[in-house]
């Protein structure tokens, strides 16, 4: 049993026609049907019932589709670990992320550098914000991460989401009535917030935001991550000042809004690496990301 004969039976299976599964393999009809003859004197049974106008699977034909399926993804699996040896990305990458931008960019990175090479082990480092994700990459213990702007020297970045602060609050708040907030009603009012030791882009941007309105925010209490952040929230500890991918994340009782006013910023979020890192397994993760992850068209021009 050759590899090139299941292709061609899953071919015939599909299209149960034989001049168009041949046009889909680009190769002529004959040669097709005679590896479908040799397939099946190899297996003993007739694959297919074939009339002058129809094609159609016989029981034991219909039994070989999904073994058959499952053979030539394993075997193309085979193929990609293999070339990714030869060419050397194989090998292991450490991946630093944290809040709701990283939690919705995540997977898609994820699924397809797993698809797309299986040699290449993905380790992610959870709660690590942009701060200590610059720091880490800086020094080497980490790959890649999910920064703020600007990096420091010695690092690369890509701009990979533009994120609009929104303000999550009970839904039983005051504020939850309005369509919009501004950022002057948040004076005074209790503030869950990411902790000050973990660098969050997201806090900086709050307290700066805050100061710019004329006012210091009000710390209630701190949250290791967003969905500790939104359930602190929910439970009416305090209003939050979070990335719009929090909307994702979907808690009873927490709602959110638009917070508005010329203090409230728009954070570019980035894939940043350390210059010059020698790794072919980083390069095949980077070279994903850049089509999983494109850099937004409304992000702004940065060279780093």
């Amino acid at each position: 049993m050759e590899l090139k004969h299941l292709t061609g039976f899953i071919a015939v299976a599909e299209e149960l026609h034989f001049g168009r599964a041949a046009e889909r393999l680009h190769m002529a009809q004959s040669p097709l049907s005679q590896q479908i003859k040799l397939l099946e004197r190899d297996l003993g049974v007739k694959l297919f019932d074939r009339t002058t106008r129809t094609v159609r699977l016989t029981p034991a034909g219909q039994s070989l589709v999904e073994p058959a399926r499952r053979l030539l993804a394993d075997a193309s699996a085979v193929r990609r670990t293999v070339r990714a040896a030869h060419l050397g990305e194989v090998g292991r990458v450490t991946v630093g992320f944290a809040g709701a931008s990283s939690y919705s960019a995540l997977p898609l990175l994820t699924r397809a550098v797993t698809s797309q090479h299986p040699g290449i082990e993905l380790v992610l480092m959870g709660q690590t914000y942009t701060g200590e994700a610059l720091r880490r990459v800086t020094d080497g213990t980490l790959d890649v991460g999910f920064v703020a702007l600007p990096v420091r020297r010695g690092v690369t970045a890509r701009v990979v989401r533009m994120e609009r602060l929104v303000l999550a609050l009970p839904d039983s708040h005051p504020l939850a009535e309005r369509d919009e907030v501004p950022v002057r009603e948040l004076a005074g009012e209790p503030i869950v917030t990411f902790p000050l030791s973990r660098e969050s882009a997201v806090r900086e941007a709050m307290v700066q935001a805050c100061h710019d309105a004329g006012f210091a925010p009000r710390i209630a209490q701190e949250a290791p991550d967003s969905y500790n952040m939104l359930a602190l929230v929910g439970a009416g500890v305090g209003v939050a000042v979070v990335v719009d991918s929090a909307r994702s994340i979907h808690l009873e009782h927490v709602v959110f809004r638009p917070l508005v006013g010329e203090e409230v910023p728009v954070l570019p979020i980035a894939l940043g690496w350390r210059t010059g890192n020698p790794s072919a397994a980083l390069d095949a993760v980077l070279r994903v990301a850049q089509e999983v992850l494109p850099t937004p068209p409304d992000a702004p021009d940065y060279a780093g």
